[in-house]
C-alpha cells in the first residue's frame, strides 16, 4: 500500500496512550482538523496479547487487539505532507522489532522526518504556562529545538515507544524529535489538553502547517478550571506542593500505568438527558465536515466514553467526507 501513496516529502507523527493524553490529543486534534484519511493499518503479529474482552448489553464481544493505523494529509500548497500514525497501545513486548517494522513502512512511504509527542511530568500548576521540552537525534535537530526556545531534554530518559522509536530511526538514517508537554505531575492520569496545544503549537511553527487552534484552547481553558480547583482541595487536605520546577530526573514516563490517586473531575459530573442523541447527531456532522469531529471526541471524553466509540470515531476518517 505504501507505494500506492504520493506523498511530497512527508514527515511522520507518531503517537501512543500515555500521561495525561498529551499525545493522542495532539493526534486526534491533527486528524480533526486537517481532515486526515486512514492510509494503511500495521499488523503487529503476535506482539499484543489480549487481557480482557467487551461486554455489552450482557454479550461478551469478539476478542480484539489493539490497532494500528497510520493517517495522510496532502498539503494543498505541494510543500510538505504529514502521516500520522495513531497505535491504540504499547505492545508490552517486542518494542524494538515493532518500531523497526514502522520505521521500515515509513522509509517506504518517502518519510524524511521522525516526530513523537510526548508528556513531561513536572511540579507546575495547571493555571502555569505548559513549556514544551524537547530532545533529537542529530545536531541539526538540536539546534532547530534551541532556536525555537524549547526546554532541552539534557540528561535522562524517554521511555516506551515515543523514544525507541527515534532511536531506531536514527539507526536507519531518519532524523528526528520529541516534543515533550509539561503537565503537573499530581495529575498524570487526568486529560491536560493545555500540554497538547503547546506541543501542536511548536509542531505547526516547524512544519508551517496552518491549524485552528479555537476548540482545543478551549477544551484547554476548561480543564485549567477543573485541576485549578481540585488543586485547591487537595492542598486543603495535605498542605502545599511544591513549586513549579521540573523534577530531577528529566523522563517523559509516558507508559499507561501510572497512579491513579487523583480523582478525575469528570466523574463527578452527571450526563445530561438524551447524550445519545446529541452523539448521533455529532457523527453526523463529523461524517459531513472532519472539522466537526474533536467537538465529538470532547463530548465523548466528557461522558468517559470514548473508547466505547473509538473504532467509530477512527472510521470517520475513512475516504473523503460525504458532504452534504
Amino acid at each position: 500500500m505504501a507505494t500506492k501513496l504520493n506523498l511530497t516529502r512527508p514527515w511522520l507523527v507518531a503517537v501512543w496512550p500515555g500521561m495525561g493524553h498529551v499525545a493522542l490529543n495532539a493526534g486526534y486534534y491533527l486528524l480533526a482538523k486537517l481532515g486526515m484519511d486512514v492510509a494503511a493499518e500495521l499488523e503487529a503479529g503476535d506482539l499484543f496479547d489480549i487481557d480482557h474482552v467487551e461486554v455489552k448489553g450482557g454479550r461478551i464481544q469478539p476478542a480484539r487487539r489493539p490497532r494500528n493505523r497510520f493517517f495522510v494529509w496532502n498539503d494543498p500548497r505541494g510543500e510538505r505532507d504529514l502521516v500520522v500514525f495513531l497505535g491504540e497501545a504499547q505492545p508490552p513486548i517486542g518494542k524494538y522489532p515493532f518500531c523497526r517494522q514502522l520505521v521500515s513502512f515509513a522509509k517506504d512511504l518517502g518519510v524524511e522526518r521522525v516526530l513523537t509527542f510526548a508528556a513531561m511530568a513536572t511540579r507546575m500548576r495547571p493555571e502555569a504556562r505548559s513549556r514544551v521540552f524537547g530532545a533529537a537525534t542529530d545536531a541539526d535537530g538540536v539546534q532547530e529545538l534551541k532556536r525555537l526556545e524549547l526546554e532541552m531534554v539534557e540528561e535522562g530518559q524517554i521511555s516506551g515507544l515515543n523514544g525507541v522509536l527515534l532511536g531506531v530511526a536514527a539507526d536507519a538514517g531518519l532524523p528526528g524529535a520529541c516534543l515533550l508537554g509539561e503537565m503537573p505531575h499530581l495529575f498524570a492520569q487526568l486529560p491536560f489538553p493545555k500540554a497538547s496545544l503547546a506541543v501542536l503549537e511548536v509542531f505547526t511553527t516547524m512544519t508551517d502547517v496552518e491549524v485552528d487552534f479555537t476548540e482545543l484552547a478551549e477544551q484547554a481553558e476548561v480543564v485549567e478550571e477543573q485541576l485549578g480547583e481540585l488543586m485547591q482541595r487537595v492542598e486543603q487536605g495535605f498542605g502545599q506542593t511544591g513549586d513549579d520546577e521540573p523534577e530531577t530526573d528529566a523522563t517523559a514516563a509516558d507508559d499507561e500505568d501510572e497512579d491513579e490517586s487523583i480523582p478525575d473531575p469528570r466523574a463527578e459530573s452527571k450526563p445530561e438527558p438524551n447524550e445519545a442523541e446529541r452523539i448521533e447527531g455529532l457523527f453526523r456532522q463529523a461524517a459531513r465536515d472532519r472539522s466537526k469531529a474533536f467537538e465529538l471526541k470532547r463530548m465523548l471524553d466528557r461522558l468517559g466514553v470514548f473508547k466505547q466509540y473509538e473504532d467509530r470515531f477512527l472510521d470517520l476518517f475513512k475516504g473523503k467526507p460525504s458532504g452534504g
